[in-house]
């Protein structure tokens, strides 16, 4: 018996022996290389780490050093200087589920490709690590990661799981090309809800604060959220900005505040932006409201070729449309002043009050191509039901046929200026005048028009200019049909004879003051030039009594008469013939 009993002891002994050298050689590089080509070996995965830890001051803890972790021909999902795992009574029954996992100094990549991780935590903790994923919806890269997941319940295609409570943190972030420093995230992950109870970071020289939330359809909701002294340059166009927004399935804003902002890109910038949006959902290229609201104010908006300076908007959102209570700006050395609303239900947008005053302004190079442009398809009708005008200068460089208006006044009722996406002069009445105006080289003082316009025709009932010692008047209509047909009816009484060589009409062989009367009549639709169209007689009596008479045919004028000789001059004792324009 003594025999048998120093046998088991010796046996006890020996294996407590191989248990102490298999421990301890499983921390060294050998046991550690062992280790990891036997998972290698016999697993879809690829593990390697330089050796083991253990230490009986924490008894349920392994560290791991150097650690690379991924699944075979893929790219690492994990790089870490040290891998801590903490152990505890679930490894008899689950051996894969450990009660906590400390990543500290390394690299972890998430994309829809990563391997799927046999290792399930009570606690994921990341210390000083990065995070990287550049192939998913959300291009994103952050450095100095800090905080957790309670719990890490990996999933194929969800790395982060199902369901858990994120706190993180974040020295430096990049998220689809945005950069943000500071950052520090709280919240909830549900199946495909995500939900951040917390966010808050340093954007472009500025400070980003709110929550928002994620719904199952890839929808967002955004309660609160504050932007404060952004100062972001961007490459790209405003479209391609916010274009990650307007594509999301949805987002709903609860409310949204932007204090003294600066945004910049090609083509368009905005200085000392203060903004307030709320109650506002964007979906399918569309918005939709209830009791919505907007109001900005800024130094400097910049698009394209417009430029305005401290503009001002204030508008009230619902599901009918928009009411615009106040649209104010200094634009091109002047001021424009409006309100009105735009409704939903036929796309129109009515101003109420249109006032524009003391603008220096130059028509751009292509804006008959403008003019001529289809509206876009979310504004059908434009309609302004009262218009002034004061002291404003308005030039066109066409070398065509340049124009210059100076102290441009005038007043308008019900003008509806689109229809069907078209721009044009469809119904209401207006009246312009001017103090002096030069229409291709050709000087006019106190231009004035008085129109009229129905479904039907544009009536001109006044047309009037003073020109040199004398004055022209005409009368017009223009038809609304797609030829606009145009008739014109023009009387110049004590005017230069050749008053119209620059507007069109061929030199008359004639000089000094005249009266003239002018028919004409063409077409000025927009796919065919006018001067074609033009069929015109032009009557003119010269201050000495002589008559001519021209006439245009397809605008061309052919078989002018000559004009008749003048007399000779009579012995100095006759009479000299009285001048009829005295």
């Amino acid at each position: 018996m003594k025999f048998l009993g120093k046998l088991i002891v010796a046996l006890l002994v020996a294996v407590l022996v191989a248990i102490l050298g298999l421990y301890i050689l499983l921390q060294t590089r050998w046991g550690a290389g062992w280790i990891t080509d036997w998972v290698n070996a016999h697993s879809d995965y690829h593990i390697t780490f330089d050796e083991m830890d253990h230490r009986f001051s924490s008894p349920s803890h392994v560290l791991l050093k150097n650690v690379t972790f991924g699944r075979n021909g893929q790219p690492a999902t994990l790089v870490a200087q040290s891998v801590d795992i903490g152990l505890s009574s679930r490894q008899i029954t689950d051996p894969f589920h450990v009660d906590a996992i400390i990543l500290r100094e390394g690299t972890l990549n998430i994309s829809p490709d990563t391997a799927s991780i046999p290792f399930q935590a009570d606690r994921l903790q990341l210390s000083d690590m990065a995070f990287n994923s550049p192939n998913s919806a959300w291009n994103l890269s952050a450095q100095r990661v800090n905080g957790g997941l309670t719990p890490w319940l990996p999933e194929a295609g969800r790395i982060l799981g199902s369901k858990a409570r994120i706190e993180l943190s974040a020295g430096s972030l990049t998220l689809n090309g945005i950069p943000a420093s500071n950052v520090l995230i709280q919240g909830d992950i549900d199946n495909d809800q995500v939900n951040f109870t917390t966010l808050g970071a340093d954007v472009a020289r500025g400070s980003l604060t709110g929550n928002a939330r994620r719904n199952a359809d890839g929808g967002w909701q955004v309660d609160n959220l504050r932007l404060s002294d952004i100062r972001l340059q961007s490459d790209k166009s405003l479209v391609d900005l916010l274009r990650p927004v307007t594509s999301l399935p949805s987002l709903k804003l609860g409310r949204v505040d932007v204090t003294d902002a600066r945004l910049q890109g090609p083509n368009w910038a905005v200085t000392d932006l203060d903004m307030t949006l709320r109650d506002i959902t964007i979906s399918n290229n569309d918005w939709q409201s209830e009791e919505g609201k907007l109001s900005l104010n800024a130094s400097e908006f910049i698009y394209g070729s417009l430029h305005f300076f401290d503009p001002i908007a204030n508008a009230n959102l619902s599901g009918k449309g928009v009411e615009i209570s106040q649209l104010t700006s200094r634009w091109e050395g002047g001021m424009i002043r409006t309100r009105g609303e735009w409704t939903r239900s036929d796309k129109g947008l009515t101003l109420a009050d249109v006032a524009i005053a003391g603008l220096e302004y130059t028509l751009p190079e292509d804006w008959k191509k403008q003019w001529m442009t289809p509206l876009p398809e979310w504004l059908n009708r434009v309609t302004v039901t009262k218009f002034s005008a004061s002291r404003n200068l308005i030039i066109d460089i066409d070398p065509t046929f340049p124009f210059q208006l100076t102290a441009l006044d005038g007043y308008g009722n019900l003008l509806q200026l689109a229809r069907n996406r078209q721009w044009g002069i469809w119904s209401g009445n207006a009246t312009l005048n001017a103090a002096a105006a030069t229409f291709n080289r050709v000087d006019v003082r106190r231009p004035s028009i008085a129109l009229n316009a129905n479904s039907n025709n544009i009536t001109i009932s006044e047309l009037s200019a003073f020109a040199g010692k004398g004055m022209l008047e005409a009368t017009a209509s223009i038809t609304q049909q797609p030829e606009r047909q145009i008739a014109l009816s023009l009387n110049g009484r004590a005017v230069p004879a050749n008053v119209l060589e620059n507007w069109g009409w061929p030199q008359v062989p004639v000089q000094g003051d005249a009266n003239m009367r002018l028919s004409a009549r063409g077409q000025l639709s927009a796919d065919r030039p006018l001067k074609p169209t033009v069929n015109a007689t032009l009557t003119m009596t010269v201050a000495n009594g002589q008559q001519i008479q021209q006439t245009m045919q397809a605008g061309v004028v052919s078989g002018a008469p000559a004009p008749s000789p003048t007399p000779e001059a009579p012995a100095a004792t006759e009479q000299p013939q009285a001048n009829p324009f005295q």
